[in-house]
């Protein structure tokens, strides 16, 4: 099979222990997945990134992003290098998502219809159409183990009737993207050489903050018999109650037996939360994306705290960002140290601060994994 899902253990929270195994490795779960937007985790090499968790694991599935690929360099040149695995060096497992949320936020360079959506790149100005098929014709030249469907996320806040349209929308896009897929996934020659596996196609329920939408949205999506869900459209401003909710309800709905993943979010105590209610795989640009401002993270008396390296406070501190953390910058380098790079706009700031945060994401799960083990 291109994908098997065992679940070892359900706690009394919800949260499951479970173990994911894709074409390039195994993936144990629940997983936080680093986002490497371009084909690259952000200021930090593949090497670190592999090596990144407390007992040396580091990261065992990342994300690679569609819209951005297939902009630059072109999926066509990355199919031709060998799949974006050969391309960017990287032997574990990979996800790929749709470019629909890309798409969702160039707000005034887009136009949707139901074929799909024409918008206008970033980079030039250039104007493009993705459908859902195209979007599935990208992914199968990047060849991740896993593919996302091309969905519609909407805007936030939304009245219920634009909700539910997009939402139907999203539905309908799933199902070619299903039939574009089954289609087109034995393609991917380099697949042929790890037993002739495929890639896997996701399912993402959307409905916004509407708890029948999404309860409808997920019972719709499990009719078309995904090996595995996402649930989308979350953390786009809402508060973190109705995160929580949304999620919760989509749990509800969405089966046991295989994979949920909870797209874009968030800070280490809301996946560590979402984790032990039975969130399976989460991803997030945040620990670069913060790392990258001077934010990093930390534990104080057992809770989350953030830290703002540029603070004066820091100036002369000869403590590591986190005493507890065994990541390599807080085993060499001190707070003072790293507010200098930062205020003096070295680049070096940025890998070190965003390993830490990095490390800070992936002991975070694993801690939560062995808590689930019992």
């Amino acid at each position: 099979m291109s994908l098997s899902f065992t679940v070892q253990r359900t706690a009394a929270s919800g949260g499951r222990r479970g173990r994911l195994q894709l074409p390039h490795g195994p993936v144990e779960t629940p997983v936080f997945m680093p986002v490497g937007t371009a084909a690259t985790v952000k200021a930090v090499e593949q090497g670190v990134v592999e090596t990144l968790g407390p007992s040396g694991t580091g990261a065992q599935i990342i994300l690679a992003n569609t819209y951005h690929l297939y902009l630059r360099p072109g999926h066509q040149l990355v199919r031709n290098m060998g799949g974006v695995h050969r391309f960017m060096s990287w032997n574990r497992a990979m996800l790929t998502d749709s470019g629909g949320f890309q798409v969702f936020s160039l707000s005034k360079l887009r136009k949707i219809s139901d074929e799909g959506v024409e918008f206008r790149s970033h980079l030039d100005g250039s104007k493009h159409f993705f459908s859902p098929e195209h979007s599935m014709d990208v992914q199968v030249a990047l060849g991740a183990d896993i593919m996302m469907v091309f969905d519609e996320c909407v805007e936030t806040p939304a009245t219920w009737e634009r909700t539910r349209q997009s939402m139907a929308l999203t539905h309908a896009w799933a199902a070619r993207s299903k039939a574009r897929f089954q289609a087109t996934c034995q393609s991917v020659p380099w697949f042929a050489e790890r037993d002739g596996q495929t890639q896997s196609l996701f399912g993402i329920v959307q409905g916004g903050m509407y708890a029948d939408l999404r309860r409808e949205s997920a019972e719709r999506l499990v009719e078309m018999d995904f090996p595995g869900y996402a649930i989308g459209g979350l953390a786009v401003g809402e508060p973190r109650d109705v995160t929580r909710e949304m999620i919760a309800r989509c749990l509800e709905i969405l089966p046991a037996d295989k994979p949920r993943y909870v797209m874009g979010v968030g800070y280490p105590d809301e996946i560590e939360e979402y984790a032990k209610m039975g969130v399976d795989m989460m991803d997030c640009v945040l620990p670069t994306r913060a790392g990258r401002h001077g934010l990093v993270f930390a534990r104080q008396d057992g809770e989350v705290v953030r830290l703002n390296i540029k603070r004066k406070e820091f100036a002369e501190d000869a403590g590591p960002i986190d005493p507890a953390c065994t990541c390599l910058t807080c085993r060499r380098y001190s707070r003072a140290y790293l507010r200098h790079l930062f205020v003096a706009g070295e680049a070096l700031s940025n890998t070190l601060l965003s390993v830490h945060n990095l490390h800070f994401y992936l002991a975070t799960m694993e801690r939560v994994r062995a808590e689930l083990a019992g």
